[in-house]
C-alpha cells in the first residue's frame, strides 16, 4: 500500500517538475540567445509568429555579419511549405518564439565574403531547409549533410554562435556557400522557390530510384 502511494506521489512530482525543468531551460537558451544576438550587426526585419495562435507580425532581428565563407543575399520570394505552419503552431511540441518560418528562399546576392569563390554579387542564388553542419562526419563526406547529427535548420535551430536562426519570411538570408545554390536563369524565382523543400523531397527519391529518366 505505501509503495502504491509512494508512486503516485512521485508520479505527480515528475509530471510538475519535468515540465518545468525543460521550461526552464528553454527560456534560459532563448534569453542567450537575445542576448548573443545583440552582437550581429546586420539589421533585419521579418514575419514571426509568437504564439501558437500562428498569427505573423513584424519583427525586427538581426542577423550575424557576412563572415568568410558566407553569403548574404536580399530575399526576393519564399514558398510556404506545411511544416512552416507545423511550427508556427508548435505542433511538433519543439518551437521557439518568436519564429520566423521560410525554408525555400530565393533571392539576389547583395554580400560574399573574402573566401567564397562559387558566388558574387548580383547573382540569383536559393536556400533550402538547412544552414549548417559539421562537414566531418561521414555523412557531411558522403554529401548526406541532411543527416548529419549537428545539421543547423534555417529557423527554429541554435546557430553556431549560439543564436537562434530565423527563416525565409524575411528581408536578407546569410549562410554559408556550401548550402547555398545558383539559381537558373531560365526559371523563374516565384514558380521555383517550392523546390527547395517540397521539391526536392520528392525528386530526390525519385532520382535515387532512377525514376526521374525519360520513360520512368
Amino acid at each position: 500500500m505505501y509503495i502504491i502511494i509512494l508512486t503516485f506521489f512521485i508520479a505527480i512530482a515528475l509530471y510538475y517538475i519535468i515540465p518545468s525543468f525543460f521550461s526552464s531551460k528553454k527560456i534560459k537558451e532563448k534569453q542567450l540567445s537575445t542576448m548573443l544576438e545583440k552582437e550581429h550587426l546586420v539589421k533585419a526585419i521579418g514575419w514571426a509568429a509568437r504564439d501558437p495562435s500562428a498569427v505573423l507580425s513584424p519583427l525586427e532581428f538581426s542577423r550575424r555579419a557576412t563572415r568568410e565563407r558566407d553569403v548574404q543575399f536580399k530575399v526576393l520570394y519564399c514558398g510556404i511549405c506545411h511544416t512552416d505552419l507545423h511550427f508556427m503552431k508548435n505542433e511538433l511540441g519543439f518551437t521557439t518564439y518568436p519564429i520566423v518560418p521560410g525554408r525555400e528562399v530565393v533571392g539576389v546576392v547583395t554580400q560574399v565574403g573574402s573566401k567564397v569563390k562559387r558566388f558574387k554579387v548580383g547573382d540569383k542564388v536559393g536556400v533550402g531547409c538547412m544552414v549548417a553542419s559539421c562537414r566531418q562526419c561521414d555523412q557531411c563526406v558522403d554529401d548526406l549533410e541532411n543527416y548529419c547529427a549537428k545539421s543547423i535548420p534555417t529557423y527554429n535551430g541554435v546557430d553556431t554562435d549560439g543564436t537562434i536562426t530565423y527563416g525565409g519570411y524575411s528581408n536578407i538570408m546569410v549562410a554559408d556557400e556550401h548550402f547555398i545554390i545558383h539559381w537558373p536563369e531560365t526559371m523563374p524565382l516565384d514558380i521555383g522557390a517550392p523546390l527547395l523543400c517540397a521539391g526536392i523531397t520528392t525528386y530526390s527519391a525519385m532520382k535515387y530510384y532512377g525514376l526521374n529518366e525519360p520513360g520512368n
